[in-house]
């Protein structure tokens, strides 16, 4: 459970802005003649998900699946119809993406890149340009999505959809600037639930704790479809439970649940909670819960490491060997997962090698950037992780887990000063941040113990020379002289 939360709420939501921008209200139940007495067409579960996408909305899953099934069919009669091949390859990937189910992504680029034959990104396609940085950034390949969502910026700077795509592109390649200003462009352009759900992710990263909760409550009050509603409710309650309130997640995954029951964030999120609350009964309940809806390997790692701190070996140890299988290298943030899980559950040097090759990537995320600090440390190299720490804790995220991993790292060195800083800090920003390392960052605080009361080293007044002109040193100043005693009457 020490992974640091990334809803996949959010990445979801980056690919149905650009469904938002490729749908056409050319569902079958908006066909001629169909509404011949003059009554106001009842949109079906297709035309709702284009309803939901216009809008900026999240559709739910049912309503999606219909607007893939009716696109396909379609498309039987009309392979020439660039843009249904754009609409159905960028449903595709949204489908993937909030399943955990990367099976859908080669269908996504196989009609997204059809979508390209038939009218080519020079002549104009820029709807299936964003439903390939969308796919891109579903599977965690920031530098092509950054790619394909400048080129639609420099074509149609208005489009207002390409700067979601811009957005997670330049977080997850650690250009935080860049992707405030995307930001900044996506709130002249557009508005609504989604924007705002957008707006309080970029508070969140940049450590305004108050304007992440302020934008995710506007979220949640201008979220158009249920769908959307709890994604909304889902961040705030991850935001909750990052700044140590897990009785307030629970309240706000619980909401969400009550809108979407199978709400696989919702679950895991609420998972998380329950363990730090002491009721794990509940909280093993939630996660097999949330892994049969949507199976990502941090909830495997989160269940693995709650099921390791109650003793449960055997169910943890089968998790564990899970996360060693293929299955779970695709995704945005595999790595990072399958990282830290080497350093803590395994083998440390191959978790050195794995994130080195995403540093070299250019993917240098916080995430990345304290997942390789982490690791090094535990390969033995704890002077270059630091390094690599620092990077992680200063760029503004307040993450438990970082300071944590700092802090460990600095005692290692025998910083002891600072080291005791970032794990008390760690304690303060949630005290139940993992079931396994919360308890450890517990004892190391206790080890160090409290601060000397002299000044460190560094920190001393350097002594003068005599004849300087400056006050002479405390060693150097002559014993003051007695005064001799008044006589007695």
């Amino acid at each position: 459970m020490k992974t640091e939360n990334v809803s996949r709420t959010v990445l979801a939501a980056g690919v149905g802005a650009v469904l938002a921008a490729t749908a056409l209200l050319y569902a079958p139940e908006f066909a001629p003649g169909l509404f011949d007495d003059g009554a106001a067409p009842v949109p079906g579960p297709a035309a709702r998900a284009v309803i939901a996408a216009n809008a900026g909305a999240q559709a739910s899953l049912p309503d999606l699946a219909a607007l893939i099934g009716d696109r396909e069919t379609w498309l039987k009669s009309h392979p020439a119809d660039e843009e249904s091949w754009a609409v159905l390859g960028t449903a595709y990937a949204e489908r993937g993406a909030r399943l955990g189910d990367a099976t859908y992504y080669p269908r996504a680029e196989k009609a997204l890149r059809r979508s390209l034959e038939v009218l080519p990104a020079a002549r104009g396609n820029l709807d299936a340009q964003l439903g390939l940085g969308a796919l891109a950034n579903a599977r965690g390949d920031w530098a092509s999505a950054r790619t394909w969502g400048e080129a639609v910026r420099k074509k149609d700077p208005k489009r207002w959809s390409a700067y979601p795509v811009l957005i997670d592109a330049y977080n997850g390649l650690g250009e935080y600037k860049s992707a405030q200003q995307a930001m900044a462009s996506l709130e002249e352009l557009h508005s609504g639930g989604a924007v705002r759900a957008r707006a309080a992710q970029t508070y969140r990263n940049r450590g305004w704790r108050e304007d992440a909760w302020a934008a995710a409550t506007d979220a949640v009050a201008q979220a158009e479809t249920p769908a959307e509603k709890a994604a909304a409710l889902a961040r705030l309650g991850d935001l909750a439970w990052e700044r140590g309130e897990p009785e307030e997640a629970v309240a706000q995954y619980g909401t969400a649940l009550g809108l979407v029951p199978d709400h696989g964030p919702s679950l895991a999120g609420r998972a998380r909670s329950l363990a730090a609350l002491g009721r794990s009964d509940e909280a093993l309940r939630d996660y097999r819960t949330a892994l049969a809806r949507l199976p990502l390997p941090q909830y495997v790692l989160e269940a693995a490491e709650l099921e390791e701190s109650l003793g449960l070996n055997g169910e943890a140890r089968s998790r564990y060997e899970l996360l060693r299988t293929e299955t779970w290298k695709n995704g945005p943030h595999g790595e990072v997962v399958l990282g830290l899980f080497e350093a803590d559950h395994g083998d440390a040097d191959a978790a050195v090698r794995r994130l080195t090759a995403e540093w070299a990537r250019g993917h240098r995320s916080v995430e990345v950037a304290d997942a390789l600090g982490w690791a090094l440390f535990r390969a033995g190299e704890p002077k270059e992780a630091l390094e690599y720490a620092k990077k992680a804790t200063d760029e503004g995220l307040r993450s438990a887990l970082f300071s944590y991993h700092r802090g460990e790292i600095e005692r290692a060195l025998e910083e002891f000063g600072p080291a005791r800083r970032h794990l008390a800090e760690a304690l303060r920003i949630n005290p139940r941040f993992s079931p396994l390392l919360a308890p450890k960052a517990e004892a190391a605080v206790a080890a160090l113990g409290d601060p000397p009361d002299e000044l460190p080293k560094e920190l001393r007044p350097e002594p003068t020379q005599k004849g300087s002109g400056q006050a002479p040193a405390a060693s150097d100043t002559p014993e003051p002289r007695e005064t001799p005693e008044a006589p007695r009457e």
